[in-house]
């Protein structure tokens, strides 16, 4: 009779892929990562010119 268990063949230990993201490219041509404190920025810019152009409509 055979026993199987999951350590007779250990999977390596590798490190956590990190989180896909985009980046981009600033005036000096450096890769800048895009954080999610930016795209809220963004997003609040966006709403904040939104509101200001039906205001005006």
């Amino acid at each position: 009779m055979s026993v199987q268990h999951g350590s007779d063949n250990p999977k390596p230990q590798t490190a956590p892929q990190p989180q896909v993201c985009g980046s981009i490219i600033d005036a000096k041509g450096r890769e800048v990562p895009i954080t999610e404190q930016m795209i809220q920025q963004a997003c609040k810019a966006l709403e904040e010119s939104r509101g200001k152009r039906v205001a005006k409509g």
